[in-house]
């Protein structure tokens, strides 16, 4: 295998093109003897045959529908292949490649029954090729959020990110790192629901750290309850768990007002909220917090 890069964290914020390595030399292409070929920085496109190509272990992404596999290979016989597949070479030849970015492209190509793909060969390190898988699936929306999270998990154990330096590369703030990584907490059974499209990120988000976390999950699946369901069926659990509920003034009920006002700071907050009307025109305004990172998101905001 070609010898890595040396980590560069410089790159880090730059966007796509500033994950691209150093120029590297590498064998010619088959059937093109002499010397070692220097792969551009920015990458070189090739027409590359399939049977040659692997999948990355970096790869965060490990869910491929079936079904959205099928309709991409259709599209590909009809028009073919239009983007790229992002490949870096691997093994002493110089013949053979792993993906970078597009294993679902690939994987529909070989539906397709395609020989040749397009592609693009970098010269990239482990730890260059895991960002810019990151990179693509996250700004593609690809992921689901245990993916997503595992992919986060990957860098940072890997090679020592910090949640600031990872939130720069990806383009994301470190609350939502955070919370990200939190699902990972959740037991084996519930992450698979979040896999398989069962539960979203934030009714996941509202289980972790419960003891009933995959009793919820599943009476969330049974029922069909959406996320602001499940924050108030969370908090009528702590309740009844011997959590002293705050009880609003005898006789006040909540007006179409009320309750669209606590929608449209929830909205606004990405947190639940409630409006417990008082006496006369006094009344408390409850925010619910469950991380630090959001508690820090509500003090700026408020301090604005």
């Amino acid at each position: 295998m070609n010898t890595p890069l040396p980590a560069n964290k410089n790159r880090l914020g730059r966007g796509l093109a500033s994950l691209i390595g150093e120029n590297v030399q590498t064998p010619g292409a088959p059937g093109q003897p002499g010397p070692a070929k220097t792969l551009p920085s920015h990458g070189e496109q090739r027409m590359i045959p399939i049977d040659r190509i692997s999948p990355s272990p970096f790869n965060p992404r490990k869910t491929f529908d079936s079904a959205e596999l099928d309709e991409l290979s259709n599209s590909i016989r009809e028009k073919g292949l239009v983007q790229p597949i992002v490949l870096r070479p691997i093994g002493s030849s110089g013949h053979h490649y792993e993906i970078v970015a597009g294993e679902r492209r690939w994987r529909a190509a070989q539906r397709a029954s395609l020989h040749v793909v397009p592609a693009i060969v970098r010269a990239l390190t482990d730890q260059e090729a895991l960002e810019l898988a990151i990179i693509e699936n996250v700004q593609r929306t690809d992921l689901n959020a245990i993916e997503e999270a595992g992919g986060y998990r990957e860098l940072i154990d890997r090679f020592g990110y910090t949640q600031d330096e990872l939130g720069q590369i990806i383009g994301k703030s470190r609350s939502h790192l955070a919370n990200t990584l939190r699902l990972l907490k959740l037991p084996d059974s519930v992450q698979a629901l979040v896999r398989g499209g069962e539960l979203s990120a934030g009714h996941a988000r509202a289980l972790v750290g419960r003891e009933d976390a995959e009793e919820m999950a599943r009476e969330i699946v049974d029922k069909g309850l959406n996320v602001r369901d499940v924050e108030a069926l969370v908090q009528t659990k702590k309740d009844s768990g011997g959590v002293k509920a705050r009880a609003a003034t005898p006789g006040l009920q909540k007006d179409a007002d009320t309750r669209a006002a606590e929608r449209e700071m929830a909205d606004a907050l990405g947190l639940a909220v409630e409006i417990a009307p008082g006496k006369g025109e006094a009344g408390e305004i409850i925010i619910r917090y469950r991380t630090l990172e959001q508690f820090e998101t509500v003090r700026k905001k408020l301090a604005v």
